[in-house]
C-alpha cells in the first residue's frame, strides 16, 4: 500500500491506495495451454507409390494429367515430371495427397535428379516499393521467362525417359470421371 495525498479542502488530506492495480481479468484454472507442434519430419512415401510409377495429378493447373514420379524430395513432396515433350507437365513438385497412383511403371534408373532440390523451384522475390499509393499505377512485371539451366534441366530428364509407344499414348491421354464411375472401386 502507498500514501497518496489528495488534494481539495473536502477530501481530507491522504489516503492508502495500492501500488498496482488488480488485474481486470483472471484465467480459469482448466485452461490447458497447448504446446507448439514440432515438425515430425518428411512425410512417409505411401507403397503404392514409387520412383517410377505413373501418378494421376487431382489438383492444380494439370489436374487430371498422368504423370511420372522421379522421387521424393527432402521436403516430402514428389517430384514428378509429364514428361513435357509428351503431355507439356514440366518438372514439379507435387504432394502426394493430391495424386492417384496407377499400376504402371516407367523405367526411370536412367535419368539423373541429383541436382534438383527443394531449391530449384524457388523463385526470385520481386522488389516492393515503400509508397502506398504507388502499386495502382505501377506497370504490370513482365512474365519471368524459364532460364536456360531449368530448359536445359527439362530435355535432359525428358531425353532419359525411354517411354515405349503405348506408354506415351497412355500418359498424354487425360484422366476424367463420368456420372456413374465409382472411383474407390477402380483398378488404376
Amino acid at each position: 500500500m502507498v500514501k497518496k495525498t489528495i488534494g481539495g479542502s473536502k477530501n481530507g488530506g491522504s489516503r492508502e491506495v495500492a501500488a498496482t492495480k488488480a488485474p481486470k481479468y483472471y484465467p480459469a484454472d482448466d485452461v490447458v495451454v497447448v504446446p507448439k507442434r514440432k515438425p515430425t519430419g518428411v512425410a512417409k512415401l505411401r507403397k503404392s507409390i514409387s520412383p517410377g510409377s505413373v501418378l494421376i495429378l487431382l489438383a492444380g493447373r494439370f489436374r487430371g494429367k498422368r504423370v511420372v514420379c522421379l522421387k521424393q524430395l527432402p521436403s516430402g513432396l514428389l517430384l514428378v515430371t509429364g514428361p513435357y515433350a509428351v503431355n507439356g507437365v514440366p518438372l514439379r513438385r507435387v504432394n502426394q495427397a493430391y495424386v492417384i497412383a496407377t499400376s504402371t511403371k516407367v523405367d526411370v534408373s536412367k535419368v539423373d535428379t541429383s541436382k534438383i532440390g527443394d531449391s530449384y523451384f524457388g523463385k526470385a522475390k520481386a522488389k516492393k516499393s515503400k509508397k502506398k499509393g504507388e502499386e495502382v499505377f505501377a506497370e504490370e512485371a513482365p512474365k519471368a521467362e524459364l532460364s536456360a539451366e531449368a530448359i536445359a534441366t527439362q530435355k535432359a530428364v525428358d531425353a532419359a525417359l525411354k517411354l515405349q509407344p503405348m506408354i506415351g499414348k497412355y500418359l498424354k491421354t487425360r484422366f476424367s470421371l463420368s456420372n456413374g464411375d465409382v472411383p474407390h472401386k477402380m483398378c488404376f
